[in-house]
């Protein structure tokens, strides 16, 4: 292999797939980078056997060639280099560098021995705006918990319906639901569970990007492409395994009807409840208080340790008085969720499921369980 690359493209691509590199003693190879050209491109990839990356950037290829890298240390090695166009050659498995007057030969692994990583481009695929992807996904990845009798509700639930995307995350306390619209109909529904870490990784590599995202759909794969802006050809491909199992039919426990509705100002709410949470004791609990003829919500707690807390906030009350508490961390993430000045918060009673959404909008859904009185 001989080529030349930009410093900063390589670091770009480098700074994408390591990622994904594992540090593992049953089998070292997943530590490396592996290094091989392709045409006019240079391509680098990782894996963990559970997900693999690979970017491709331009480069100048005088000869063909492959080698596998130490990830950890060659990404520290390339930060300390001037941002000046690098010559890579290999010669007998180890690279051979340079970078102005650095020199370097690092050695390296046999490429064979580096796993394939699947490439799913068969199946139907759909075309989403990036950005717009990973915001929705943002909203509800920390949701999910890791749970051994249930992994399922370990990962994030997508639902790919003709024109419509629903992304939902449970623990089982909470449960968030986000809706997209589809630029491209799909001939069928789809359905997935994808692992949280997996989640992650995509707002984390293409959250920053523009134009679109491509996915491709399949029964236990998932596959994300992100095109090169200036030629037509794919800059990171990421695909990952999904979690096997059946989602909880979550639509069930959604409130068909509620017994009190708030109408508030986002940022207001979000403080006051934070505020609360100072004073919240070991079960994390602050108590809204709410009384329609009054037009007044209390927020309240306690510490034994700290003292008390005790606020009013003005608000729109349709419905009944009711004193329901609830887990302030939980509050603050459903409140934190919504993107918007004005939301609804809807109870139907102290122990009953309630419901946070836009005042505005019906593309985000948030559902809290109170904590029951003891």
């Amino acid at each position: 292999m001989k080529l030349t690359i930009l410093k900063e493209s390589l670091k770009e691509g480098v700074g994408t797939v390591e990622r994904i590199s594992q540090k593992t003693l049953t089998l070292p190879i997943l530590q490396n980078i592996l290094f091989e050209t392709e045409k006019n491109f240079l391509k680098l990839s990782t894996t963990n056997l559970e997900s693999g990356m690979v970017w491709r950037g331009l480069a100048k290829v005088e000869k063909d060639g492959r080698i596998c890298v130490p990830t950890r240390f060659f990404s520290s090695f390339l930060s300390l280099l001037p941002p000046k166009p690098i010559n890579l050659m290999v010669s007998d498995l180890t690279l051979d560098l340079r970078c102005e007057n650095y020199q370097t030969k690092i050695k390296g692994a046999n490429p064979d021995e580096f796993p394939i990583i699947p490439q799913l481009k068969d199946g139907e695929f759909i075309n989403i705006n990036c950005a717009k992807f990973c915001q929705a996904l943002n909203q509800i990845l920390n949701i999910p918990s890791p749970s051994m009798t249930r992994p399922e509700i370990s990962g994030v639930f997508f639902s790919f319906q003709n024109d419509l995307i629903k992304i939902v995350a449970t623990d089982s306390f909470r449960l968030a639901e986000k809706k997209l619209s589809l630029k491209n109909n799909l001939s069928k529904e789809y359905s997935l569970i994808l692992p949280q870490a997996t989640a992650r990784e995509v707002v984390n590599v293409f959250g920053e990007k523009g134009g679109d995202l491509k996915i491709y759909l399949s029964p236990n794969q998932i596959f994300f492409e992100y095109m090169m802006q200036e030629v037509d050809q794919p800059q990171i491909q990421f695909t990952s395994k999904l979690i096997e199992g059946e989602y909880p039919n979550y639509q069930e426990i959604i409130p068909k009807k509620y017994n009190t509705k708030l109408i508030l100002q986002k940022e207001e709410f979000l403080n006051q409840v934070k505020t609360a949470g100072l004073f919240s004791g070991k079960i994390n609990e602050v108590k809204l208080k709410i009384t329609p003829k009054n037009k007044k919500i209390e927020i309240l707690s306690q510490n034994p340790d700290l003292g008390e807390y005790e606020s009013a906030l003005a608000g729109k009350i349709e419905g009944k008085e009711v004193t329901a508490a609830f887990n302030h961390r939980f509050l603050i993430d459903g409140i934190s969720g919504i993107k918007h000045k004005e939301i609804i918060f809807e109870l139907t009673d102290e122990e009953g499921a309630a419901v946070l959404k836009p005042a505005d909008g019906e593309d985000y859904l948030y559902i809290i369980m109170p904590i029951k009185s003891t």
